[in-house]
């Protein structure tokens, strides 16, 4: 019966591979004693207002669809939100969708712009739902290899390397998940004209942006004639504690927009109630609970990053997100030996960079959202690891 069954799962469905995020995830939770730095979620609690906010929408009843786009007032906030923090303007009655996350925001959006046969560049390490979701909606995913000592960025070059007559989109994540790399604006601009020449639609997944501790984050739709080819992607998971929650946002141009809407409608007709009256009032009340949280991150990434560099573990310092991503060379071994031999000898769970595409082996995947105290014995682990297996060496 089993060989019949699986003459049922289609072609695309079935040769999908599993998360390898989820994989080392779930090894962990079988374990005792284990310090995860491979999820990548806060180790926060949503603010107690923004829980209030949603207990109380219960009370008031409001436990019925929302508008296919989500609450105006919500979609209104966001609108207001990043004019003021990012310098972007956009409708809140033609532009703003609210989302099941961020991550149905990307799928929706591929969905709405890929023909068979499309190429959508995908910058690489990158995280590991965006080749596949090109794929289900019938597009070829292109790795963009970005290198270390580029500081993971993108450059002119690279990108013009792997454009082709087929190539439709490219897809952006800066701050980046898994390396924490961000991007200037000159940095920014410098590919823009590339994007221009070859007429390109951009996916810019902004899941992190206020999540950057050196430089304030810059979107590539502010520059100029970016705004109208591009998808901005964002959610309030990562910057609000809210991952589950479920809620994210895509913004774009009207027409783009539309056809995403109509998607949604058919798939999911709303985001969860819910969770928009939970975020409305993020938005309204919740910047100094965020400003907490990056503070607290800021300080972990610090000692993580120069504790890896003292270990002889070579990290850059990444700019955003809460990731750091060392390289693991030195030891010899592959990413994916390291991080199971690290999990089942120290009980520390950390994600192989392979996982996150081209140019990821070599190295992990450390997420510092998590104790400052929990770090600080992960590292100790981690020394005691990498000192054992150079000895044997």
């Amino acid at each position: 019966m089993k060989h019949v069954q699986q003459q049922y799962i289609s072609k695309t469905a079935s040769q999908l591979k599993p998360s390898g995020i989820r994989k080392f995830f779930d090894l962990a939770s079988q374990m005792d004693n284990v310090i995860s730095l491979g999820v990548g979620e806060p180790d926060f609690v949503t603010p107690w207002n923004v829980c209030e906010a949603g207990y109380a929408s219960l009370e008031s009843g409001y436990t019925a669809y929302t508008a296919n786009a989500g609450l105006l007032e919500l979609r209104e906030e966001i609108s207001s939100y990043l004019l003021e923090q990012f310098s972007l303007q956009y409708s809140a009655e033609s532009q703003i969708i609210l989302t099941v996350g961020a991550s149905q925001a990307i799928d929706l959006a591929f969905r709405a712009v890929i023909d068979p046969g499309d190429e959508v560049i995908i910058v690489e390490p990158g995280f590991v739902a965006y080749a596949p979701a090109v794929t289900l909606a019938g597009g070829t995913p292109v790795s963009l290899e970005t290198k270390a000592e580029d500081e993971f960025k993108i450059t002119r070059e690279s990108l013009e390397k792997v454009i082709t007559k087929r190539t439709k989109a490219i897809l952006l994540c800066f701050p980046s998940n898994p390396t924490g790399a961000t991007m200037s604006e000159s940095e920014l601009k410098s590919v823009t004209d590339v994007i221009e020449k070859h007429d390109l639609l951009v996916l810019s997944d902004e899941i992190y942006a206020e999540l950057t501790y050196d430089e304030t984050h810059y979107s590539i739709a502010r520059i100029n004639g970016m705004k109208e080819r591009t998808i901005l992607i964002s959610g309030f998971s990562k910057a609000f504690a809210m991952t589950g929650w479920r809620l994210g946002y895509v913004t774009g141009p009207e027409e783009i927009i539309a056809a995403m809407l109509k998607i949604h409608q058919y798939t999911m007709m709303c985001a969860p109630t819910i969770a928009q009256h939970g975020a409305l009032e993020a938005l309204k009340s919740g910047r100094e609970d965020l400003e907490k949280m990056k503070k607290s991150y800021r300080q972990r990434r610090n000692f993580l990053v120069k504790s890896f560099n003292n270990i002889g573990l070579s990290c850059h310092m990444p700019g955003g997100a809460f990731y750091a991503f060392p390289s693991i060379q030195a030891t010899g071994m592959t990413s994916d030996e390291f991080a199971e031999k690290l999990l089942e000898e120290e009980r520390v769970a950390v994600v192989p960079g392979h996982v996150f595409g081209a140019g990821g082996e070599g190295y992990v995947r450390c997420s510092y959202a998590t104790s400052i105290d929990s770090l600080q014995e992960a590292v100790k682990r981690i020394e005691r690891f990498v000192s054992r297996h150079s000895s044997q060496a």
